[in-house]
């Protein structure tokens, strides 16, 4: 995230340790640490050799990778700036001029920039603005910078969950919630879909997640509690594997978009 002298990201230098036990860090270049599968990665807005060397000989862990990048890189060669989606205006916090949500998009996904992001945006936008859904609580599974939740908030939707399994993300997604006054409305929690059953008795379940995890929770019957599900995080080579775990006896597609070859679907529970 982003700390004072920063106001925004150039360089990211990059450092994934082969190590679980890593302690907290107060250097004021330190953008977040990431896990993965348990592994930290370092990120940091200037070279840290010295400080990650000191590190890997004090708790007997090695460099698994290291890089040196520009942020744009980092978000695919895309020039992070203000867009606006169905009437909301997205924009960093770098970015001076009106915006209806600000976001530090950190080192996190979701930032809105991504397809099937901008996608879940979109939707969601058509479905918090129809009357006769009256949505008014909503889970965002994989919620990232915390993005489609704040925008949610925004739309009207008063009750929302917001999950992450990882700590970096939560804490990215607890700033941008701050940031945009939406603090009463969001509850943060870290959780990993893998092993625990998140309640999906809502008005509106957003799942924007990778396709293995996606086809984990449709085999779940405690999942389909919902009255309308967003699913993306796919590409079309991918459906016909989701078809087969998705429970056609229960659920019905109202709806299935596309961008950029990324896929949405609409979902809900069959009538009668």
């Amino acid at each position: 995230m982003l700390h004072a002298p920063y106001q925004r990201y150039h360089r990211l230098h990059v450092y994934h340790l082969d190590t679980v036990d890593l302690p907290d860090l107060a250097d004021p270049d330190l953008i977040g640490v990431w896990l993965e599968d348990g592994s930290p990665i370092l990120f940091f807005h200037q070279a840290k050799d010295e400080l990650i060397a000191s590190l890997c000989r004090d708790h007997h862990c090695q460099v698994i990778y290291q890089a040196d990048l520009d942020y744009t890189d980092w978000e695919s060669g895309q020039d992070i700036g203000p867009f606006t989606v169905d009437g909301l205006t997205v924009a960093p916090v770098w970015e001076e001029g009106p915006a209806d949500i600000r976001l530090d998009p950190s080192v996190i996904f979701g930032t809105g920039f991504h397809p099937s992001t901008r996608l879940c945006l979109e939707t969601l936008g058509k479905y918090c603005r129809t009357p006769e859904l009256a949505i008014s609580s909503l889970l965002d599974l994989g919620t990232g910078t915390g993005l489609l939740a704040i925008a949610a908030a925004k739309l009207g939707v008063e009750e929302i969950t917001a999950l992450d399994h990882n700590p970096l993300a939560c804490a990215v997604a607890r700033k941008n919630i701050a940031l945009n006054d939406c603090t009463g409305r969001i509850t943060i929690r870290q959780g990993d879909l893998r092993q625990e059953e998140p309640d999906t008795n809502v008005d509106l379940v957003v799942a924007n997640l990778y396709p293995t995890l996606l086809a984990e929770l449709f085999a779940r019957p405690s999942f389909w509690r919902g009255k309308l599900y967003l699913i993306s995080g796919f590409i079309p080579a991918m459906e016909e594997e989701l078809l087969a775990a998705l429970p056609l006896e229960k659920m019905r597609m109202l709806e299935r978009r596309r961008s950029d070859r990324w896929c949405l679907w609409v979902l809900a529970p069959k009538l009668g």
